[in-house]
């Protein structure tokens, strides 16, 4: 891939938390920092975490105020930084410059490196939304499902409890769907992505690592 510039990109947290804009802000820019400006915006009139319906729409206006200012500010590419893919279809619509959602990169990503791909997330409350997106990719036929690890997003990164519990929930779906990748359905769990061991013929992916690959990718 030849890249002619260094673009940047800018990743919109729909959420308030400060910290998860920053723990996406340098996953992505370990990942691809040699090649992009990586940049975070958060959305300081959302809610302190995306998790639902209910926490999606009282998002959205923040979110498309965040967009309009990062194309003001000459960014290149965007990442939408929650896992539901919040307000992609409208951001994309604009046609303004490369909308990436961090749901649909994983999931892409998911596809590639195996045969199937099990999503493990957050609560209960975001599997429906998943899924949906998931049917919208056309992508149902290669997912083996979408599981929760009962820890809120809040939580993810809170200590070893927290950690042993999305690790057991990786495990248990390795061991249900043998061979397949296991996306981490959630931007909070990159904080803890490189402390997941993978289970023996299981690959993690990371979707804030392949959302920002695939900026790049859209913009050779």
């Amino acid at each position: 891939m030849t890249i002619r510039f260094k673009p940047r990109i800018a990743i919109l947290n729909p959420n308030s938390t400060e910290r998860m804009t920053s723990e996406m802000v340098e996953t992505a820019h370990a990942a691809v920092g040699a090649m992009a400006d990586v940049v975070g915006m958060t959305n300081d009139r959302g809610p302190a975490s995306i998790q639902g319906p209910a926490d999606v729409e009282n998002c959205l206006d923040g979110l498309f105020a965040l967009f309009e200012e990062a194309c003001r500010r000459g960014v290149k590419a965007i990442v939408i930084g929650c896992f539901d893919d919040t307000g992609l279809g409208t951001l994309r619509a604009s046609g303004k410059l490369p909308v990436i959602g961090l749901g649909e990169a994983g999931c892409i990503a998911g596809s590639l490196a195996a045969r199937r791909f099990s999503v493990v997330t957050s609560l209960d409350v975001s599997i429906p939304v998943i899924e949906d997106n998931i049917r919208a990719m056309q992508l149902a036929d290669r997912c083996a499902g979408v599981h929760a690890s009962g820890v809120p997003v809040l939580e993810i990164n809170s200590g070893q409890e927290s950690l042993c519990r999305v690790q057991a929930s990786v495990n248990e779906t390795a061991a249900s769907y043998p061979g397949s990748s296991i996306v981490l359905g959630c931007g909070g769990m990159t904080s803890i992505a490189r402390r997941i061991k993978a289970p023996q013929g299981s690959i993690i992916v990371d979707p804030v690592v392949a959302s920002a690959h695939l900026c790049l990718a859209a913009l050779s």
